[in-house]
C-alpha cells in the first residue's frame, strides 16, 4: 500500500494521513470479527442508555450512588463510540484511512475516556466507603453538591492531564511510514511511526498510566479494604451480606478494568513476538467494560431492577393509551 505523503514548507516529506491495518497477523479474516464486537457496542449503548433513561425517569434513584452510575454510563457511551464505529468502517468498507488531526483526536478521548472511567470507579468508590464506614454521617458527607464537585473535578483533572498526550504525538514528525498495525489509533502505536525522537511521548504516557491509574487504583482498593475490615466488625450477619453484596458488584468491575490496563501493558512488551495480543486486548478493553458495567449493576442491584421494571410498566402504559 502506498504511503500518502506531503510536502511542507521545509521541504521535508511529511505524512498526511494513516492507514489503520486492523488486526495484525489476521487481516485476511479480521472482517469475521465484526460480529461479536458489533453486538458488544450493540450491548453497550442499549444497556447504559436504559440506565440514563431509568435513573432519569425514576425519583427514587437520584442518589449519589445512582447519579455516579449515570456518568459511569455516559463515559462508557463514549468510550465504545470512539473506536467500534471506525474499526467496523475498516472491516466492512475497507475504509482503512484515517487523518492526522482525527487521529489525534481519538488519541485524547480515548484517554480522557478511559481516565475518566477510572476517576468514577474512585468516586464510586469513596460514596460506598462513607456509606458503610459512616453511615450516620452519609447525608451530609455525599450531598448533591458533593456529587458535581467530585465528578467536576474529575473531569478538569483528566482534561489537563491528557492533553499533552495527543499534542505530543501532533509534534512529532512523520516522514515515512504512515501504516498502522492496528484499529485504533493508540499514542505509542502512532508515535512509534515517527521519524523523530519519542522519548518524552513514552516517558509522559508512562507518567499519566502512574499519576491517574496507579495513584485512583491504590486509592480504590485502599478504600474497600476498609469497607471490608468495617464490614467484618458488623454484628448482624444480614447487614454484613448486604453490604458485601452491594460492593461486590463495584469490586468485580474494578478489578477487571485494571488488571486488563496491566496485562494490556505487560503484553505490549511483547508485542514484537506476538503483535495480535497486545491490539487485540485493547480493543476488548476499550468495548467490554461498557458493555459488562451496565449489565452487572443490572443484575447486583434490586433498586436499579425495579427501576427497570417501572420504566417497563410505564412504556407498556403509554403505548396502550
Amino acid at each position: 500500500m502506498e504511503t500518502t505523503l506531503s510536502r511542507t514548507n521545509s521541504s521535508m516529506l511529511q505524512v498526511s494521513e494513516f492507514i489503520l491495518l486492523g488486526f495484525p497477523g489476521i487481516h485476511e479474516w479480521q472482517h469475521w470479527l465484526s460480529l461479536p464486537l458489533t453486538l458488544l457496542y450493540l450491548l453497550a449503548l442499549g444497556a447504559n442508555i436504559l440506565i440514563l433513561i431509568t435513573i432519569y425517569h425514576d425519583s427514587s434513584l437520584h442518589q449519589p450512588m445512582y447519579q455516579f452510575l449515570a456518568v459511569l454510563a455516559f463515559v462508557d457511551i463514549g468510550l465504545a463510540t470512539t473506536i467500534i464505529p471506525k474499526i467496523l468502517a475498516i472491516f466492512w468498507f475497507d475504509n482503512k484511512t484515517i487523518s492526522l488531526s482525527a487521529c489525534f483526536a481519538q488519541i485524547y478521548a480515548i484517554h480522557i475516556f478511559m481516565c475518566m472511567e477510572s476517576g468514577i470507579f474512585l468516586c464510586m468508590a469513596v460514596d460506598r466507603y462513607v456509606a458503610i464506614c459512616c453511615p450516620l454521617r452519609y447525608p451530609t458527607i455525599v450531598t448533591k453538591a458533593f456529587v458535581i464537585k467530585f465528578t467536576l473535578s474529575m473531569i478538569l483533572r483528566n482534561s489537563l492531564l491528557t492533553i499533552p498526550v495527543p499534542v505530543l504525538a501532533a509534534q512529532r514528525h512523520y516522514c515515512s511510514k504512515n501504516e498502522i498495525d492496528h484499529c485504533l489509533c493508540s499514542n505509542l502505536g502512532v508515535t512509534s511511526l515517527a521519524c523523530d525522537d519519542i522519548t518524552i511521548n513514552s516517558f509522559y504516557q508512562l507518567f499519566l498510566a502512574w499519576i491517574i491509574g496507579g495513584s485512583d487504583m491504590g486509592l480504590v482498593f485502599a478504600s474497600y479494604a476498609l469497607i471490608i475490615r468495617s464490614v467484618m466488625k458488623l454484628k448482624s450477619a444480614e447487614a454484613t451480606s448486604k453490604a458485601l453484596s452491594t460492593c461486590s458488584s463495584h469490586v468485580i468491575l474494578i478489578f477487571f478494568f485494571y488488571s486488563a490496563i496491566i496485562v494490556v501493558s505487560v503484553t505490549h512488551l511483547a508485542g514484537r513476538q506476538f503483535p495480535l495480543i497486545p491490539v487485540l486486548l485493547n480493543v476488548l478493553h476499550n468495548i467490554i467494560p461498557p458493555a459488562l458495567n451496565p449489565m452487572v449493576y443490572a443484575l447486583r442491584t434490586q433498586e436499579l431492577r425495579v427501576g427497570f421494571q417501572r420504566l417497563l410498566g410505564l412504556s407498556l402504559t403509554v403505548s396502550r393509551k
